[in-house]
């Protein structure tokens, strides 16, 4: 490892004003948290080495997006040798998938995956057919619990998820525990299996076996074009965000949970990240109304968020009870049992963007769960 504990990535911006991609090296300092960027084709200095509290060490992976002054920059390969061989042995990945019989729970089981030293790279819900619960389990096929084990996974929605982590797919199956709930329950009683299984079919969470099988599962997935629709349903909704500062800072968990406790129906769950276009673009009905407008639109895209679409009798006016005003110090004084209230810290990062108006909830849904999601 380098003395000043130097990374380096190579990153893309295009350029909006002249559309071209533009290419920089960037670097990152672990001793200090510092960042420097150089400019690729010119072959000089772009910003000079400094303080960028924004992004992390674990915010910096190929795939990964990171936005610097406005500029996000996709990360698309590794700098130098060191890096490459530094990352990759801290980014093995594995699929996670939260059953039907634990969706309700999906609060709890994310704020463990974040606990434990995940990160989430992908996730969203989905409804399996009969056939492609088959599929996914087809080699099993002919064996006794097969018929019961494909038609249990097809029977609601279900959470997958691609983790990243060193020795992920053996930290994962670490952390749901044995397959069979009871057995879980006397040798691994704080597994999640043991937690919120039921039996060896109905066991909560899935994990994949090897790298191959990782592989597989999540390019089934998570393969591009995807081959499951949105389980949004476009009807008595309105859109919840948990911004990405609440999602680094491990929020996201205990933010899901609160809203399934005080009785919403979480009917479309996804990770998403934003562009600065696309944030900007969603917050547009904010601006020159809101003076944090700006900063409202870099912090949505300042990382990963995830994007509910939650159901409810009067949906927009009962979550934006349970969320709270939009001043978090506010809240804390007039409301203090609201979600900014307990995970905001300012009125840009106050945890969580909900809809305003009841005409807005459905079109709000629409942004992410049919025009974000299918680009």
């Amino acid at each position: 490892m380098p003395a000043d504990g130097r990374y380096a990535f190579l990153v893309e911006w295009l350029d909006p004003q002249a559309q071209l991609l533009r290419q920089y090296m960037l670097f990152y300092y672990t001793v200090d948290r510092t960042i420097e960027m150089d400019d690729v084709k010119n072959r000089r200095k772009f910003l000079r080495r400094c303080e960028f509290p924004t992004i992390t060490f674990e915010d910096l992976y190929v795939g990964g997006t990171v936005s610097v002054y406005s500029r996000e920059l996709n990360i698309v390969d590794y700098g130098d040798e060191f890096t490459k061989s530094a990352i990759e042995k801290k980014s093995e990945r594995t699929l996670g998938l939260i059953k039907p019989d634990a969706f309700l729970k999906v609060g709890k089981i994310v704020d463990a995956i974040y606990k434990d030293g995940f990160r989430v790279a992908q996730l969203r819900t989905l409804q399996l057919t009969r056939r492609d619960a088959m599929e996914f389990y087809a080699e099993h096929e002919g064996k006794p619990f097969y018929p019961a084990l494909t038609e249990f996974m097809s029977s609601g929605p279900i959470v997958a998820m691609e983790l990243v982590a060193d020795g992920a797919i053996q930290k994962w199956r670490k952390l749901i525990g044995p397959t069979n709930t009871f057995t879980a329950q006397k040798e691994a009683p704080s597994s999640l299996r043991a937690l919120f299984g039921t039996d060896g079919t109905r066991n909560a969470c899935h994990g994949s076996d090897s790298t191959a099988s990782a592989d597989r599962e999540l390019g089934f997935f998570f393969g591009s074009p995807s081959r499951f629709p949105s389980t949004a349903r476009f009807n008595n909704c309105t859109l919840a965000v948990i911004k990405p500062h609440a999602v680094k800072n491990g929020h996201a968990g205990a933010i899901l949970d609160g809203i399934i406790e005080d009785g919403f129906e979480i009917s479309a769950l996804q990770l998403f990240n934003m562009t600065r276009t696309n944030a900007s673009e969603f917050l547009e009905v904010y601006k020159g109304v809101l003076p944090e407008y700006s900063k409202l639109a870099e912090e949505l895209s300042n990382g990963p968020c995830f994007a509910l679409e939650v159901r409810s009798e009067n949906a927009v006016q009962a979550l934006r009870e349970l969320i709270g005003p939009h001043d978090p110090e506010l809240a804390r004084v007039l409301r203090p049992t609201t979600l900014r209230a307990q995970f905001g810290v300012d009125k840009v990062m106050n945890a969580i963007h909900c809809t305003d108006l009841p005409e807005d909830g459905q079109l709000e849904v629409e942004y992410f769960f049919r025009i974000l999601q299918n680009n």
